[in-house]
């Protein structure tokens, strides 16, 4: 599987790249047991084995939510990411056209044919072509 392994020799990758590679298999494992607790809960006819398969289910749930906000507090894109969307009210879609400025359609278009900078998010690299045609 990809996610198991690097996609980059280990000698070439930073501490930090490699511990956040760390934190993402992690929530991606717990992620899936998560998924198998579930459907394992969901399809058992005994009622405490159903319990347990429950309470295994939302442990691997808080193992994942743990690995998010350490995330959270040693990645500033992360933090950033999280901050503007979770725990938040109404359509998820509409908060990035509000944290971005774009509405949809024109604004969005226009800001990555100019490379323009995204309030909120650094910069953008701008539009991508074939460089025969302007």
């Amino acid at each position: 599987m990809s996610s198991e392994g690097l996609h980059a020799p280990r000698e070439r990758l930073s501490r930090e790249t490699l511990s956040l590679h760390h934190a993402i298999v992690s929530i991606k494992e717990e992620l899936d047991a998560v998924d198998w607790y579930r459907q394992r809960a969901d399809d058992c006819e005994d009622g405490a084995l159903r319990d347990i398969l429950s309470h295994n289910m939302r442990e691997e749930m808080e193992h994942a939510c743990m690995a998010l906000e350490w995330l959270r507090r040693n990645n500033p894109d992360w933090a950033t990411y999280m901050k503007t969307y979770l725990f938040t009210e109404g359509d998820i879609t509409e908060l990035e056209e509000e944290d971005t400025g774009k509405s949809a359609g024109a604004g969005a278009a226009s800001s990555a044919a100019t490379g323009a900078t995204v309030p909120g998010r650094g910069f953008t690299i701008g539009a991508i072509t074939d460089g025969g045609e302007g």
